[in-house]
């Protein structure tokens, strides 16, 4: 079978990886990818949101499953485009994908079903936005771009000035573009971060591995909201909560949108906040997480390609996944200014050495080869990912093979696990 992965961080280089090792993959393709997919993939000059030539290649090279990592492409219609051809394609609907690609729709549609979450309220124009402060004095809130933003348009509101500042950045600078046309404020909600991925053919649930995300540029949670400092799986989580997320968040949200005409194919990943009183969904994303992808497979012992096949085929209810009971914990590498300005083509050393723990592997997500040198290509450059037999044990060693890792300007948090 021939795969392309649609995508080029982290992320993509860890489905990749992990597709070149099923027996029932002869080829893998990746587009575009990075400098870290060449190993086990043939790089595509195509960017996930060209999509008139990723359909062209896909029915040009008779591609037999594409999966697609971004989300960008998901809510632009990528998969319904291929569907149309008679392609093979792990991933949602346009319509189905509205569930990140608007958090004003996917909020509606969670208290339509009950799915318990945070209070909000949506807003279309500044002067509204403005208004609701002047009657809701109370601190901290959450303000979130609805739309696509790569992970930068939410952020923590501590004072009224801070809430003002997003305001101004949605309505007034743009700096969210179309996404930022409206906006959600959202109950501040305390209690630990999840995150929960189910891969599901509109059916049937299969729920993976939970994993933890650090979202904050800051040891302590301190900072600007990234795309994913780090993550570990499994996060700890009991049977009797998981069970109930699955019951009172995902079940619902997954029938719900059968019942509307908008089959879910693909995975679901729900970031939750596990609070006294249960658990509570703070959002959906239609794809694998970033990094929790890469700790997950890391522990994957299944064969992946089988699970996407068995997805797009409809044929999930009588399938059982294995895991590597062993922790992974994940350290996202960063260039100095991320989630700002930041430089790039700084040479990258000392991979190898990171590698040379049998139980470390490193996921490339910013990296390009120019002139024969590995260098930087993007805010998150790399995932160093180990496994361990104690989560203190993984920790220890992605953090020893981080430290052998050099290029200038190099960031990343101290605090993934502890």
């Amino acid at each position: 079978m021939q795969v392309l992965v649609v995508g080029s961080g982290g992320r993509e280089h860890a489905l990749c990886w992990k597709l070149a090792q099923s027996p029932q993959v002869s080829k893998v393709f990746v587009a575009p990818g990075n400098a870290g997919c060449e190993a086990v993939a043939e790089r595509v000059s195509i960017r996930p949101t060209q999509l008139d030539a990723l359909v062209d290649f896909v029915h040009g090279r008779g591609i037999d499953l594409t999966v697609v990592g971004p989300e960008a492409p998901l809510c632009e219609g990528l998969v319904d485009r291929l569907q149309r051809l008679g392609h093979k394609v792990f991933g949602p609907t346009r319509e189905a994908a509205r569930l990140e690609g608007s958090k004003a729709y996917a909020k509606a549609l969670a208290r339509q079903h009950n799915v318990p979450g945070p209070d909000f309220k949506v807003f279309t124009a500044a002067r509204a936005a403005y208004d609701y402060l002047d009657r809701n004095p109370d601190f901290p809130l959450v303000a979130k771009a609805d739309g696509l933003a790569a992970g930068k348009g939410v952020r923590i509101c501590h004072s009224r000035e801070d809430a003002n500042e997003h305001i101004a950045d949605c309505f007034e600078r743009r700096r969210f573009g179309e996404a930022g046309e409206r906006l959600v404020f959202e109950e501040f909600v305390r209690g630990t971060e999840a995150s929960v991925q189910v891969v599901t053919d509109g059916n049937t649930l299969l729920v993976l591995e939970p994993a933890r995300d650090y979202k904050a540029a800051y040891d302590g949670g301190e900072g600007p909201n990234t795309g994913g400092m780090g993550s570990y799986s499994p996060a700890p989580i009991e049977r009797k909560v998981m069970h109930r997320i699955e019951e009172k968040i995902l079940l619902p949200t997954v029938h719900g949108l059968a019942r509307e005409g908008h089959p879910f194919c693909g995975v679901l990943y729900a970031g939750l906040m596990l609070t006294p009183t249960g658990p509570r969904l703070l959002e959906y994303n239609v794809r694998f997480g970033d990094p929790e992808t890469q700790p997950t497979l890391a522990r994957l012992q299944s064969d992946l390609f089988e699970l996407l096949w068995r997805t797009v085929e409809g044929t999930l209810a009588d399938y059982q996944v294995a895991w590597d009971p062993r922790p992974a914990l994940t350290i996202t590498l960063t260039s100095a200014g991320y989630p700002g300005r930041y430089e790039t083509s700084k040479p990258i050393r000392g991979i190898e050495a990171a590698e040379e723990d049998p139980d470390v592997v490193v996921f490339h997500a910013g990296t390009e080869r120019r002139m024969g040198k590995l260098v930087t290509n993007g805010g998150r450059v790399l995932n160093v990912t180990a496994l361990g037999d104690t989560l203190a044990q993984a920790r220890e060693k992605a953090y020893a093979a981080a430290r052998k890792i050099e290029f200038e300007g190099l960031v990343f948090r101290t605090d993934i696990g502890a």
